[in-house]
């Protein structure tokens, strides 16, 4: 996005906004900071919640959706809330009935697997997911502006991943038959995917989301020729019309420091880092005519707060007050971790980088 497009906002104080100039590579006075997986298991707030509530009820009720998502942005005091939300809710509209089993993770009862399945595979009720929208509207309603609101969505392969394994994959054998053998069917299943993506990223923007992260868990699961002529092309087409919409977008995958640059040549304004490169050198594969999103592995919030302190320091140390730097983990936050750690590193990255901008 251009420095002078209209829809960039004033530099005001709020976190709101300097997470959103971050991610438009403008001044900022400090890094800001959020957290993938910000409300989860580790906070007894949200274990509390699912007492009561399957995670796709929690989902589907924008009222405890956004309690959930108010609840932990607050808690943490950090410069954005992303909805609590599931990457694979767009299944459904689809006709694709899952469920998440203990011990397990989300299943797919019926798994894609042929040229029918992806034929009879539904584009006309992404207006299903419009519950998503309406958390969103609830959180803002909240808040007032004064944090980032992400809304979010998973990428085209790894969502056409969920469907063709039927769950966690450790080789994606089904998935990578279907590229290789039946690559018409493949492409024409990505095409559906993103027909249903593009509706929903709209309902969130419309609703108020102020930046779309993209998920690409699955990606890192693809070497550089195979991303190129399986995954890129559709990517690109989701971050390009999300944009096309007003707001930035931030691409994130896991496992993928050999597939940085290829990630950016989408254009995606915001490139996720996990743990495994350091940013300075992430920034240099992705070029910086990018943000950079990362990169605190997620198990050092396990760590004494001296050894926490150095990492954090180290992560801003490298992204070297760059301007286009969101503070975030290379992962979501674990099950276990002590939310006064990561309550602590939210203080450390304000106090580390505002003395750095200093």
């Amino acid at each position: 996005m251009s420095e002078t497009n209209p829809l960039n906002p004033a530099p005001t104080a709020t976190g709101g906004n300097l997470f959103v100039r971050a991610c438009l590579r403008q001044p900022v006075d400090r890094t800001p900071v959020w957290f993938l997986r910000q409300a989860g298991r580790y906070m007894q707030e949200y274990r509390d919640v699912r007492k009561h509530h399957t995670l796709v009820e929690i989902c589907k009720q924008p009222d405890i959706a956004a309690e959930v998502t108010i609840t932990a942005a607050e808690k943490l005091d950090v410069d954005a809330a992303i909805i609590f939300a599931d990457l694979l809710l767009p299944l459904e509209p689809m006709g694709l009935d899952f469920e998440f089993q203990a011990g397990e993770g989300p299943v797919v009862h019926k798994p894609v697997r042929t040229t029918e399945d992806v034929k009879a595979l539904r584009t006309d009720r992404a207006e299903d997911l419009i519950y998503v929208a309406r958390a969103i509207e609830k959180v803002n309603a909240h808040f007032g502006g004064r944090l980032g609101m992400i809304g979010f969505c998973g990428a085209p392969y790894t969502l056409a991943s969920y469907m063709i394994e039927g769950g966690g994959s450790r080789n994606y054998i089904h998935t990578k038959q279907m590229m290789y053998g039946n690559t018409a069917a493949w492409r024409e299943l990505l095409d559906k995917i993103i027909v249903v993506l593009v509706e929903y990223c709209r309902q969130q923007v419309n609703a108020g989301a102020d930046v779309i992260q993209i998920f690409d868990s699955w990606v890192g699961s693809l070497c550089p020729a195979d991303y190129a002529e399986y995954a890129f092309a559709a990517s690109e087409r989701l971050v390009r019309e999300v944009q096309a919409m007003g707001v930035p977008v931030i691409y994130f995958g896991v496992e993928t420091a050999s597939l940085l640059a290829p990630m950016a040549k989408t254009g995606a304004d915001v490139i996720g880092v996990d743990w495994r490169t350091p940013i300075d050198e992430a920034w240099r594969a992705v070029g910086h005519g990018h943000a950079v999103q990362g990169n605190l592995d997620p198990i050092t919030l396990f760590a004494p707060l001296d050894v926490l302190e150095q990492r954090v320091k180290e992560v801003l140390k490298s992204a070297d007050n760059r301007p286009g730097h969101i503070f975030n983990l290379g992962h979501g936050i674990v099950p276990g971790t002590p939310v006064e750690n990561v309550q602590a590193v939210v203080k450390m990255v304000r106090e580390h980088s505002t003395r750095r901008a200093g």
